[in-house]
């Protein structure tokens, strides 16, 4: 399988999963948490990890802050 279709199938599949809490500020940092290990994970297949952790945390973050608690509702975070 090609890397880079991969690498986007996982990141996709990360940011379905963005949104988990009940405020904006929790979707936001799940998403950024979700989307920085994604992201990680498909940099390093792309020859460079650290810059797919920050754009997959700026994206997470992104789309967690955009979704309402309606949409994708996984339940209380960890952290509360």
């Amino acid at each position: 399988m090609n890397k880079t279709i991969l690498a986007l199938t996982l990141v996709l599949t990360a940011e379905s999963l963005a949104a988990c809490g009940s405020t904006t500020g929790d979707r936001a940092a799940s998403g950024a948490g979700i989307g920085a290990g994604v992201g990680a994970v498909g940099g390093l297949m792309l020859g460079d990890p650290v810059d797919g952790a920050l754009l997959g945390a700026a994206a997470g973050a992104g789309v967690g802050a955009l979704t309402d608690k309606h949409d994708i509702d996984l339940g209380k975070p960890i952290w509360e």
